[in-house]
């Protein structure tokens, strides 16, 4: 019997709970779904390729030599012994995107000499690798307002640069466990945007988004506010002000 009525009470609010979507205008139709198209592919007949046409640099690590890190904490770190200890890893005497400019490398060679022109940034510290620990983010300037932006993950008791790129850049960006770099784009009013983010398999940094966007418009600033006719002069004595009160 106990159940019987829980069951007829439950009906009964169901039939209420209808009526009132009904009654309150409940969901209404937009007209038909567009039907989904799926990709196409063109010119099946085409060989895929085999090999990149160009080497941007995705993938390239190397081991930074002479940096002993058996605690793996990157924070203890000279910036500049890094750079300078960088320029001895492989990748930078071959041709590869890691390689620096000539005059780059004499000037971080003199960073210690000469520090007002030494081009090696302050770094910054965050786990993009998701290891637990944090990696070092290096930035060393080039001519041309162009940065190159190196990324040393602490391994087996020493140090990895797992990302080397260069680019005239509008800002460098950690969010996450991503690195964004955004790059003027030849088209005015857009801008290139870059994620470099970890992968375990390569056991590198990629480019894993890559997009042209559209500029937000400047910001246009507010026009000073002209000071009030009745307002105080500021050069007015305290003293002056004092007497007006007790008037």
């Amino acid at each position: 019997m106990r159940y019987r009525l829980v069951a007829a009470l439950g009906a009964v609010a169901g039939g209420a709970l209808l009526a009132g979507c009904g009654a309150g205008g409940g969901l209404r139709s937009t007209g038909p779904a567009p039907h989904a198209i799926g990709p196409a592919r063109l010119w099946p007949e085409l060989p895929p390729a085999s090999a990149a046409p160009y080497d941007y640099g995705e993938g390239e690590t190397a081991r930074i030599p002479g940096i002993e890190l058996p605690d793996g904490d990157v924070h203890r770190l000279d910036p500049v012994a890094v750079a300078q200890a960088g320029l001895k890893a492989r990748p930078d005497r071959s041709s590869g995107t890691a390689a620096l400019p000539a005059d780059t490398v004499r000037r971080i060679n003199e960073c210690h000499d000469a520090p007002a022109s030494c081009p090696v940034l302050r770094p910054y510290f965050r786990d993009l690798t998701g290891d637990g620990k944090d990696d070092m983010v290096l930035g060393i300037r080039l001519p041309d307002d162009q940065v190159s932006v190196r990324v040393y993950m602490p391994e087996a008791g020493g140090l990895t640069r797992i990302l080397s790129t260069s680019d005239a850049v509008i800002s460098i960006e950690l969010a996450g466990r991503d690195l964004i770099m955004r790059v003027p784009s030849a088209i005015t009013g857009y801008e290139y945007r870059t994620a470099w983010t970890w992968d375990q398999r390569q056991r590198a940094m990629l480019p894993t988004r890559d997009e042209i966007l559209r500029m937000p418009p400047p910001r246009t600033s507010r026009p000073p506010v002209a000071p009030s006719a009745t307002a105080p002069s500021a050069s007015a004595s305290p003293s002056a002000g004092v007497a007006a009160e007790r008037r």
